[in-house]
């Protein structure tokens, strides 16, 4: 046989060359999905979400992980639900089909509700860092966890609050009829009933609506001492400042989010002596929440909102529960998700049998001087 001496010089090169630079180390992309509203009404919370996951897998990639014996880097795959229910379905298929291992989701109660069980036919967990209807863990399904206190827990709180400590006697509610909005109100309706109180005045708008003139002259009609409200963010400031231009000194106590400094804005000094139940503890009060705020500042330029710790620790969950198993694989670690013990920047999170924080809190902020500052904290941590 006939040796083409040509080439030869060639596969030795080759060959060489291979030696001299050793095998070539695989690494592992592994992809961790964050679904929220990215545009629209909910665009702040939402990029604010997303920024505190981007921050986390950021971190998790410096400490060169192995799972498996591989090197693994992770990857956030981002999709805007637009807080839209219909949206949110089919962004939670792209999610699926992009391949995630886990999901960070949602802001909205309404877009976690239909999109949960995609994910759990697809068995991938859902973590929820900000969504609060009772609902979601509810389902039946097995894939989803939750690190923040439900409306049961939150939207309680306020209302025992509001017939036992403000004394309250003459007590309106409004929501936005989205299902936080008036999932909300519905457990603050059976806390004050159950404490004892009265409800005056029920009223509802829709989470597009700017003008509340009916609603609010129905309430001051009703002779409201107290206004519990749940909705957006943005909606609360309008709600206060027009309450106050018409003349009532009612109350006024919001649930879950509005105490981010969007609504102190938009409200100005109207919002002084206003009220909000939010979910957790002030982040400056736990042991590593003024590192967070400084290091989420130093690389995003900006504050964190009321999400970013709990968006942070749904992926620091995920992670750690992943070098638990030793796998990506959710199949594998969707066991150690179940019986996690983690301390995280939100407090120490394990989840009871319908994937619920075991021990959630709640903490009441007041408008003071323009600020909002935290008066009490319910639950145990």
């Amino acid at each position: 046989m006939m040796i083409n001496l040509t080439r030869a010089p060639l596969l030795v090169l080759v060959s060489a060359l291979a030696l001299c630079n050793g095998p070539v180390s695989a690494q592992t992309t592994v992809k961790v999905g964050i679904s929220a509203p990215l545009t629209g009404i909910g665009a702040a919370d939402g990029k604010d979400m997303e920024n505190g996951v981007r921050l986390a897998l950021e971190e998790a990639n410096a400490q060169h992980l192995k799972l498996g014996g591989q090197d693994v880097r992770f990857e956030l795959a981002s999709v805007d639900d637009q807080g839209d229910p219909r949206v949110g379905v089919q962004v939670a298929q792209k999610l699926v089909d992009d391949g995630v291992v886990a999901v960070v989701g949602y802001y909205n109660s309404g877009v976690a509700l239909p999109s949960a069980p995609i994910f759990a036919r697809a068995g991938i967990p859902l973590i929820d860092p900000a969504a609060t209807n009772p609902a979601i863990t509810k389902q039946g399904l097995k894939n989803v966890f939750r690190i923040i206190a439900t409306d049961t827990q939150n939207s309680g709180a306020a209302g025992q609050y509001a017939v036992n400590v403000t004394k309250a006697q003459r007590i309106a509610v409004m929501d936005d009829r989205t299902a936080f909005g008036q999932g909300a109100v519905e457990e603050f309706k059976k806390a004050v009933k159950a404490a004892g109180g009265n409800i005056v005045s029920e009223e509802y708008t829709n989470d597009k609506a700017v003008e509340f003139n009916a609603q609010l002259t129905n309430i001051k009609a009703a002779n409201a001492d107290l206004l519990f409200y749940s909705g957006s963010n943005k909606q609360a400031g309008l709600v206060i400042k027009r309450l106050r231009q018409l003349g009532m000194h009612t109350q006024f106590v919001g649930s879950g989010g509005i105490a981010d400094s969007i609504f102190t804005s938009i409200a100005g000094t109207a919002a002084e002596g206003a009220m909000a139940w939010e979910y957790g503890r002030p982040v400056e009060s736990l042991p590593q929440g003024k590192a967070f705020a400084e290091k989420f500042k130093k690389r995003f330029g900006a504050d964190p909102l009321t999400f970013a710790p709990f968006s942070y620790d749904c992926a620091w969950v995920a992670i750690d529960a992943m070098k638990k198993a030793n796998s990506a694989k959710p199949e594998i670690f969707m066991n150690a998700l179940r019986t996690t013990e983690y301390t995280g920047i939100t407090g120490k999170i394990s989840f009871d049998s319908s994937g619920d924080l075991k021990n959630p809190t709640s903490t009441l902020y007041q408008v003071r001087n323009a600020k909002w500052v935290p008066v009490t904290t319910v639950g145990a941590q």
